[in-house]
């Protein structure tokens, strides 16, 4: 089979049967087409051509080239996913990506802000949002949201007016692996969505077809993740601080305020989605750290 319509054939399947994100199918497809660029380049199309030698040799130009470990880790689960779905559809006659390995991405503990440093950004977002503005008011918004319900990107620029309930004070959320849950947000949150779906809203719809999502952009389209990262990156860029200035910071910091307030950790996993509890865990190290920092700055004898 042509190696580019396999990795056609293999993307349907991730987005119709395994109901993988946007994102992840874009990253997956990328890295595939380049895997299909390197082989091209050794005289191969054919999926039978598809070895471990190929494809070892493929990771390694990609860490030649400077390739950050996270990067060669994702190609390399792409291109074990890719040859182990050949295999089972008879593509080919075997799965040579069953012992390819890559470098484990370094972790890196993620960027949470403090408390005064959120309740500093909230204020500023207010005094705006109360000109009346529309951008300002849903900006607002936004920001509440993405804190109070630990929201990844793409479920809060998709999230759905049909979805909220704000008499329960919930939306509904459409995760990662097109897995639906239910998330809770607070008495600030809500008064924020009340301001901005009062009426600002509407004046950004501007009596276009309505999208149905809650946040809005330009000409009345559903908010993109681009116009999120952008707001947050401006918000971020003159705290202090280290790591990712984008909209998973208030991910990270609203977990580890949960922790560090005495939330359950399966509680926390349940309202971040995560399939696993390692994954949730990294919030544990996070407070640790926090912890050891105010004591090392505080404690006479640190």
């Amino acid at each position: 089979m042509d190696i580019r319509a396999a990795i056609d054939g293999y993307a349907r399947h991730l987005d119709l049967d395994r109901g993988f994100s946007v994102h992840t199918l874009r990253a997956y497809r990328t890295d595939l087409a380049d895997l299909a660029g390197f082989a091209e380049a050794a005289g191969l199309e054919d999926t039978a051509g598809l070895d471990l030698e190929l494809l070892r040799g493929w990771l390694w130009r990609g860490s030649s080239a400077g390739l950050a470990k996270s990067t060669l880790a994702r190609r390399s689960a792409a291109a074990r996913g890719f040859t182990k779905w050949l295999a089972a559809t008879g593509a080919a006659a075997a799965d040579p990506g069953h012992r390819l390995k890559a470098p484990r991405p370094d972790r890196h503990l993620p960027r949470v802000l403090s408390r005064p440093q959120v309740d500093g950004l909230l204020d500023d977002l207010e005094a705006r949002a109360g000109t009346g503005e529309p951008n300002a008011v849903r900006d607002l918004a936004v920001v509440e949201l993405l804190y109070a319900s630990a929201l990844r990107v793409s479920e809060l620029v998709g999230a759905r007016l049909a979805d909220l309930d704000r008499e329960r004070q919930t939306l509904r959320v459409l995760g990662k692996g097109g897995k639906e849950r239910v998330v809770p947000f607070g008495l600030p949150a809500r008064r924020a969505l009340d301001g901005y779906l009062a009426g600002p809203r509407t004046t950004l719809l501007d009596g276009r077809q309505d999208p149905g999502t809650i946040f809005l952009g330009a000409r009345g389209r559903q908010l993109s993740t681009r116009s999120v990262y952008e707001l947050v990156a401006r918000l971020l860029a003159d705290l202090p601080g280290s790591g990712p200035a984008g909209p998973h910071a208030f991910r990270h910091t609203a977990a580890t305020h949960l922790l560090d307030g005495g939330a359950d950790l399966r509680a926390v996993q349940e309202l971040l989605g995560h399939a696993s509890l390692a994954t949730t865990q990294i919030y544990t190290h996070v407070s640790a750290e926090r912890l050891k920092e105010s004591y090392r700055l505080a404690h006479p004898r640190a």
